[in-house]
C-alpha cells in the first residue's frame, strides 16, 4: 500500500463521515432511508412523465432527464458510503475510485447543464409565449438534451484521464466519503499543475457560466413579470418558476459555498457536510419540490392517487 509510484497503490481508504461509533447504526438507517426516497421519488417522476401524454412537453423532457441524473448521482456515492459504514476496512480499489470520480463528475455536470436548459425553457415560455412552440421545437429540445450528455461525457473523461496519469505514493487515505477530485490531488506525489489548471478553466465553463446563464434568464423573466399588469399573471409566472428556482438554489448554493468560496477555516467535517447537501439532500428533495410545487405534477399525482400528493 505504500510505495513510490502509482503501480503500488491498489486501493484507497475512505475515512467517510465523522460519526461516533455508537451512532453509526442510526445514521446508516437515516442515509438508507434518504437514498431509497431519492430512488423511488425520481423513478416515480420519470414514470409519470412517460405515462401522461399531457406532460410530453419540453419542460418535462428536461425534468425527466434531471430526475434520471439525480438518481444516478446519488447512486454513485451513497451505496459505497452505506457499505463502508458497515465495513471495518472502508476501502475502494484504485480503478473503482477513478470510476466513481468519473460518474460523479458526469452526473454532477449533467445536472448543471440540464438546469440551464430548463431556465432557457422557462425564459422562452414567459418572455415569448406566442413563439414558444416554434422556438422550443422537439428538434431543439432533443438537441439540447443530447448536447448536455455529450459535453458532460467529454468533461468527466478529461478529468479522469488527467487523474490517471498521476502517481500516488505513501498516503492512500482520503478524508472524504467518496473519491473527491480535490482530495485525490492532495494525495498525488507527482506534478498536479496541469490538473489544477484544467480544473480552474473547466470549472468556469461547467459551474460559473451555467450559473450566470441561469441568473440572466431569471433576471429577464422577472423583468418581464414586472411589466405584467395582472396579479394573476404574476402569480402564474412565479408558480411556474418556483420549483426550478428552489432546485437551482439548493444545487448551486452548496457547490459555490464549497468550491468557489472556500474558507481557510473550513474543516474537513464542514466540507463533508456541505458535500452531503448536493450529493444526498438535493437529489432527495427534487421529487418533492417538483411534485408539491408544480401544478401539473400535482394534478397527475392526485388523479392517480399517488401518496406524494398531500
Amino acid at each position: 500500500m505504500t510505495g513510490r509510484n502509482q503501480s503500488t497503490i491498489s486501493e484507497f481508504l475512505l475515512l467517510g463521515l465523522p460519526i461516533p461509533s455508537e451512532h453509526q447504526n442510526l445514521f446508516y438507517a437515516l442515509f438508507l432511508a434518504m437514498y431509497l426516497t431519492t430512488i423511488l421519488g425520481n423513478i416515480l417522476i420519470i414514470i409519470v412523465i412517460c405515462l401522461d401524454s399531457h406532460l410530453h412537453t419540453p419542460m418535462y423532457l428536461f425534468l425527466s432527464n434531471l430526475s434520471f441524473s439525480d438518481l444516478c448521482f446519488s447512486s454513485v456515492t451513497i451505496p459505497k458510503l452505506l457499505q463502508n459504514m458497515q465495513s471495518k476496512v472502508p476501502s475502494i480499489p484504485y480503478a473503482g475510485c477513478l470510476t466513481q470520480m468519473y460518474f460523479f463528475l458526469f452526473f454532477g455536470d449533467l445536472e448543471s447543464f440540464l438546469l440551464v436548459a430548463m431556465a432557457y425553457d422557462r425564459y422562452v415560455a414567459i418572455c415569448f409565449p406566442l413563439h414558444y412552440p416554434t422556438i422550443m421545437s422537439p428538434k431543439l429540445c432533443l438537441s439540447l438534451v443530447v448536447l448536455c450528455w455529450v459535453l458532460t461525457t467529454f468533461h468527466a473523461l478529461l478529468h479522469t484521464l488527467l487523474m490517471a496519469r498521476l502517481s500516488f505514493c505513501v498516503d492512500n487515505v482520503i478524508p472524504h466519503f467518496f473519491c473527491d477530485m480535490s482530495a485525490l490531488l492532495k494525495l498525488a506525489c507527482s506534478n498536479t499543475h496541469v490538473n489544477e489548471l484544467v480544473i480552474f478553466i473547466m470549472g468556469g465553463l461547467v459551474i460559473i457560466i451555467p450559473f450566470l446563464l441561469i441568473i440572466v434568464s431569471y433576471a429577464r423573466i422577472f423583468s418581464s413579470i414586472l411589466k405584467v399588469p395582472s396579479s394573476h399573471g404574476i402569480h402564474k409566472a412565479l408558480s411556474t418558476c418556483g420549483s426550478h428556482i428552489s432546485v437551482v438554489s439548493l444545487f448551486y448554493g452548496a457547490i459555490i459555498g464549497l468550491y468557489l468560496c472556500p474558507s481557510t477555516n473550513n474543516s474537513t467535517v464542514k466540507e463533508t457536510i456541505m458535500a452531503l447537501m448536493y450529493t444526498v439532500v438535493t437529489p432527495m428533495l427534487n421529487p418533492f419540490i417538483y411534485s408539491l410545487r408544480n401544478r401539473d405534477m400535482k394534478r397527475v399525482l392526485c388523479r392517480k392517487k399517488i401518496p406524494l400528493c398531500f
